[in-house]
């Protein structure tokens, strides 16, 4: 066995935003062989159990009273190929945008619209994470788990079994506490699909001066776009977009769009819309709002920062703020998307 169990550790290193949060107790699985064994173990069968990917995704407003779980399973291989398509699976501890990067290097595309988002492999389904009209529920294949009730037994769902919805899937739902995602399998492309009608990706490819784009350069792009709106972690505690852009039913958004006809609005599913929450937030004059070291950041006001101090219950109330000044405003309510603990 080769887990380690440490008692008293900082988890500021492994939160993007930087908060000065202590685990009780911390490993660190680096090997789903493991996992029996850490099922076993009285630390994780006391609890409570917090699985940590990337911290991406993770406000923490605490110190941590139980188990912390860095899954660090790593490792990316070729499955199969079928005419142009390819089957390749990553372990849900490799870096996103180097297994994006990895895919591109290999000429397997269809992720590059999904460059340089934070986080690991194994949290891209459970968020369905998405951006520049691509969402990874897209190309996934696949989810490899393993069942926390049954001693890790392996546990493979099809696309259809995860259920995906807008930042929200069956491991957020129903199989929370019951299932690790230990691998995602996905189905990419030898020839390219180009997606470059969302967003400034059609702008930021004619500011590079480029006419006849590769998947490489619509990931260029991406990233390009990314960086010139959203803050380095590594320079300014983030967790990215902090809230979920609303989706109201029609008759709403029509009276909404109605009074503010400028409000970035898209289709969604079963007639309803959805509705830029950066614009709304934006809108209620909040955009480069600071108190204390909690801000809303000055680019892009979908993104709260900690600006070096902050503790995890300022940027909360920060958070609840927002959501108060937007549902006054407008009549809309914001939804989180990190997990707030």
């Amino acid at each position: 066995m080769t887990l380690q169990f440490r008692a008293d550790v900082d988890l500021r290193p492994y939160n993007t935003f930087g908060m000065a949060a202590r685990a009780a107790h911390f490993c660190q699985l680096d090997n789903a062989a493991d996992l029996p064994a850490l099922l076993a173990h009285p630390l994780y069968r006391q609890g409570p159990v917090l699985w940590l990917g990337g911290g991406s995704n993770l406000l923490l407003t605490r110190d941590y009273p139980g188990l912390v779980v860095k899954v660090a399973l790593a490792g990316i291989r070729l499955l199969g190929e079928d005419g142009d398509d390819v089957i390749v699976e990553a372990a849900a501890g490799e870096n996103w945008h180097g297994f994006v990067q990895h895919a591109l290097a290999q000429g397997w595309f269809g992720l590059e619209n999904l460059s340089l988002i934070p986080g690991t492999v194994g949290a891209s389904p459970v968020q369905n994470i998405g951006a520049y009209g691509v969402e990874v529920k897209d190309r996934l294949l696949e989810v490899v788990c393993a069942r926390l009730d049954r001693n890790g037994e392996a546990l493979t769902l099809s696309n259809a079994e995860c259920r995906f919805g807008y930042r929200d899937s069956v491991f957020k739902r129903e199989a929370a506490g019951r299932l690790l995602v230990t691998a995602v399998r996905f189905r990419l492309s030898r020839r390219a699909d180009l997606r470059t009608g969302y967003g400034d990706i059609q702008k930021q490819l004619q500011a590079d001066g480029v006419d006849q784009p590769t998947p490489l350069d619509i990931s260029r792009a991406v990233v390009a776009i990314r960086q010139s709106k959203l803050p380095d972690p590594a320079v300014l505690g983030n967790a990215g977009s902090f809230f979920k852009n609303p989706v109201v039913d029609a008759r709403q958004a029509a009276a909404l769009l109605e009074r503010h006809p400028q409000l970035p609005n898209y289709p969604a599913a079963d007639g309803r819309v959805k509705l830029a929450a950066g614009w709304l937030i934006d809108q209620c004059g909040l955009k480069g709002y600071r108190d204390g070291d909690a801000g809303v950041h000055d680019k892009q006001a979908l993104v709260l920062v900690n600006h070096g101090q902050a503790t995890g219950a300022q940027m909360h109330a920060l958070a609840r703020k927002v959501q108060g000044s937007v549902s006054e405003k407008f009549g809309v309510a914001l939804e989180p998307e990190p997990l707030i603990l």
